[in-house]
């Protein structure tokens, strides 16, 4: 304080104090400079030391800029008689007050000259600070599209209507150039029955209704490789599903087995062992070849008589003889019809939907708490959601932990309700359109379908256009009630599938079969970015992207290379060109000449010599990873008959279900 109040005196005596008075009366001109009394000196030096005036000033001198302070006061006054003791009084608290400010302001500006650097600096670190946040990921990813902000002003606007698009929404521009072919070639039926007696094959399914139903067609043309009867396949009824229907209460057993008699001798009941034999249960490899049944199964058939494949579900490889992917489809698309009382109900649910809307689209969701358990995903629903998914997984204690989102960068998970409802938009479906939604329970309930529901109005399920009365009979079981929602999934002008499990594959390749109906499967690995930002970007830009990004994916013809994937997906061998009556894979269905292949880019004889990515991949239904708990992780041999039995690996985050 000493320092300062010695700085306030330098200045004050560095500046000469004049006072002006007039010289003459009456207001004339002129002055007369004079010196200001000593008393304004002391008054100023006191007030200049006074710290509660000091740091008045203190917080303002650094912060305004003021011409430095005169020191000299003119007086102008009217004749006569000097200056009164009150204005001199005024004056001297006047020019005490200008003097301290301009010291206080002089002094401030020497001291404080560094506040600039730090002013700088500061900024620079507030401007890093920002980009860091802009440029940072958020660390929930996908979840924040999923949570809108209220507040926030967006230049996304969902429009209530498609558009106007080119192209028919409802209907294939190839279609009516391809169809079903399920004939096999004459060399096949020439070979005719081949049955050997004493060869019996049991087949016990896996898993939901249509990964019992891949099973099932597999298992006839596995008893056609081996020359052996087949007894009606027992379907499974300890898995995750818990329906404890046989076949016969779920498809026409007696149509099954008339429709396949010159293909293979089918029995409904297995013949009686012999005294003090025990039923031998095997289970081949998964994509077993024609030589891997020969080689495995064969011997132990010959020996025994009769013999059970167990977990009967993709073990027989896609890479097949034409005659016999066509036996595939003969089985697939012909002979499993289901029961009367099934199809009685579920063509009428079809014919109820058909009454409201000249077209409608129906879609598979399958957004129930089982499955996103299954699949690791996340959906931004906080420490709840990570709970309740997480008590679910335990149930596949073999499961690896999971990255959110990479699951979802990779299109490994399921579109929210909201996501499928603004795809379908952008394609074209207005609000008008009517939905079927089949599915279960969803996870989170009407606030989760909300969204869907607000896009489209017109949502139906099957509980909402049947009355419990209808729907008493299936109820108990989950197979028939399944059964319900894949009539009415198929009979659909536009079917939409949220995840690539074994209801998807078995009707995308049915609706191929049967005219290429439009069968969209989301590009969820190109979608997953688009719903990301899509608060960035107009309606249209987004529209056109979306529409961009399913091409490939909408059931058009040849949208997938003969051979690639699931044959029961992308049945290439079972489909015909109506031009010259030739097979996707360049087999003509009446003569089996190979022809040069005019679909495609291969030029292999059936599937066989097509290349062997993405054959594989095996997507299962997910309650069959129950088992693989228990499953065998070494080669063994059995001890009956030296046969090496193969483990099983298959990857669990592929795993999807019915």
């Amino acid at each position: 304080m000493l320092k300062a109040e010695e700085d306030d005196r330098h200045f004050y005596n560095d500046h000469k104090f004049d006072d002006y008075d007039d010289e003459t009366g009456g207001g004339g001109g002129g002055g007369r400079r004079i010196s200001v009394d000593v008393k304004v000196k002391d008054r100023v030096r006191r007030a200049c030391s006074l710290s509660s005036l000091r740091e008045s000033f203190a917080g303002r001198a650094g912060r305004v800029s003021i011409l430095p302070i005169s020191a000299t006061i003119i007086m102008r006054g009217g004749g006569g008689g000097g200056i009164s003791n009150h204005r001199k009084k005024v004056r001297e608290s006047s020019l005490g007050f200008r003097v301290l400010l301009g010291v206080k302001l002089r002094r401030r500006i020497s001291q404080e000259g560094f506040v600039p650097v730090v002013s700088l600096v500061s900024a620079l670190i507030l401007f890093l600070f920002v980009v860091i946040s802009v440029l940072a990921p958020s660390p929930t990813g996908h979840t924040a599209s999923l949570r809108s902000d209220a507040n926030q002003e967006s230049i996304f606007r969902v429009p209530t209507s498609g558009g106007s698009l080119e192209r028919d929404l409802w209907s294939s521009k190839w279609s009516d150039s391809y169809y079903g072919c399920c004939n096999a070639s004459d060399k096949y039926y020439e070979e005719g029955l081949n049955t050997y007696p004493n060869r019996y094959l049991l087949i016990a399914t896996s898993g939901g209704l249509n990964q019992q139903r891949t099973g099932i067609t597999d298992a006839v043309v596995a008893a056609r490789i081996l020359n052996a009867t087949l007894v009606i396949p027992k379907l499974d009824q300890n898995s995750f599903w818990k329906d404890d229907s046989n076949f016969s209460e779920i498809f026409d057993v007696d149509w099954f087995i008339s429709y396949l008699s010159k293909d293979v001798q089918i029995i409904k009941q297995p013949p009686a062992l012999d005294p003090g034999r025990k039923l031998v249960s095997m289970r081949v490899p998964r994509k077993c070849t024609p030589t891997c049944y020969e080689t495995h199964v064969l011997p132990v058939l010959k020996k025994r008589k009769v013999v059970q494949l167990s977990k009967y579900d993709y073990r027989l490889s896609n890479r097949l003889d034409s005659d016999f992917q066509k036996l595939r489809c003969k089985v697939n698309y012909h002979a499993l019809k289901f029961t009367d009382s099934i199809n009685q109900m579920g063509q009428l649910l079809v014919q109820r939907m058909s009454m409201k809307s000249r077209h409608y689209i129906a879609l598979h969701l399958r957004f129930e708490p089982d499955m996103l358990a299954f699949s690791g995903c996340y959906y931004g629903g906080g420490e709840k959601e990570r709970s309740e998914l997480g008590a679910i997984r335990k149930r596949w204690k073999s499961l690896h932990v999971s990255n959110p989102e990479k699951e979802r960068r990779h299109g490994k998970c399921p579109l929210t309700p909201e996501e499928v409802g603004l795809m379908l938009r952008a394609l074209g479906y207005g609000s008008d359109v009517h939905i079927y939604v089949a599915s279960g329970e969803v996870y989170g309930g009407e606030e989760t379908l909300a969204p869907l529901k607000a896009l489209f109005p017109n949502f139906h399920t099957k509980e909402t256009i049947s009355s419990n009365e209808e729907l008493a009979p299936f109820m108990p079981f989950s197979s028939r009630m399944a059964a319900l929602d894949f009539m009415v999934c198929d009979e659909s002008d536009v079917f939409v599938t949220n995840n690539n499990g074994n209801m998807a594959k078995i009707l995308a390749g049915r609706r191929r079969y049967f005219g290429h109906k439009p069968t969209i499967r989301p590009n969820a690995k190109k979608l997953y970015k688009l719903f990301l930002n899509r608060n960035n970007r107009t309606w249209e830009e987004f529209a056109s992207r979306v529409r961009t990004s399913q091409i490939g994916f909408m059931g058009e013809p040849n949208e997938v290379r003969p051979g690639r994937g699931e044959f029961h997906e992308n049945p290439a061998a079972c489909i015909c060109d109506k031009i010259d009556g030739e097979s996707s894979n360049g087999v003509s269905q009446e003569s089996g000449i190979i022809y040069k292949y005019p679909i495609g880019n291969s030029t292999a004889k059936g599937d066989e010599l097509f290349t062997d990515e993405d054959q594989d991949t095996v997507d299962l239904d997910y309650a069959d990873a129950e088992y693989l708990r228990s499953r065998i992780t070494t080669n063994a041999t059995d001890p009956d008959h030296g046969i090496m039995l193969k483990s099983e690996e298959p990857e669990l985050e592929e795993m999807l279900s019915d």
